[in-house]
């Protein structure tokens, strides 16, 4: 395959889609922004690629100027995969959704890892600060169409499995670590969660 076959294949980008790219947060991304309650953030090493899901009450990302944001990192499983990413690599690519809204806002910027603890208190939940809050300075700032999401059933209830079609964490765990835990139910999984979300 070759970029020649593809454009071929694809033909030519919309005039839009080429349009629409700008550098600065604008009042349509700043709504965008203070409605998000997720968003996906990509990062790599140069090498390896990771994706990390974010998620908390509407407006936890902020924007702190007409190019930065910035992104608390809340309690995980400690991999810090992506922390670890932007120290080697420090682009990084975040995609914004609003439940009930198909379109999603896409950023492509650079992030530095700050532990300021006056910075991170500004963040703080449940009387909890994060360890870490990411500052991404912004390349590119874009809008992306609700097809995907609309062709997923995303946000249409009426499209949701009526009962979970997979394992529980708990179960996968166990069998992916071949560690032992007898708690695999999902009461199990939601208690660890609210045990441990902040």
């Amino acid at each position: 395959m070759t970029p020649e076959r593809l454009r071929a294949l694809y033909g030519e980008v919309h005039e839009r889609a080429a349009a629409k790219v700008i550098t600065s947060f604008d009042t349509h991304c700043r709504q965008f922004i203070e409605h998000a309650t997720f968003l996906v953030l990509a990062t790599s090493d140069g090498q390896n690629l990771d994706i990390s899901p974010k998620g908390d009450p509407a407006g936890f990302v902020t924007v702190e100027t007409d190019t930065t944001l910035l992104l608390p990192d809340r309690p995980g499983n400690n991999r810090i995969d992506s922390l670890l990413n932007i120290l080697a690599h420090p682009k990084v690519a975040l995609l914004f959704l609003i439940p009930t809204v198909d379109e999603t806002l896409r950023v492509n910027g650079t992030a530095e890892i700050s532990d300021d603890p006056a910075l991170c208190d500004r963040f703080q939940v449940n009387g909890r600060s994060p360890k870490t809050v990411l500052r991404i300075t912004a390349d590119e700032i874009y809008t992306h169409c609700g097809k995907a999401p609309m062709r997923g059933g995303l946000w249409k209830p009426d499209s949701w499995p009526s009962n979970r079609p997979v394992a529980t964490l708990l179960e996968m765990l166990r069998d992916h670590t071949s560690l032992p835990d007898e708690r695999t139910g999902q009461d199990a999984v939601e208690k660890m969660y609210r045990d441990t979300l902040y």
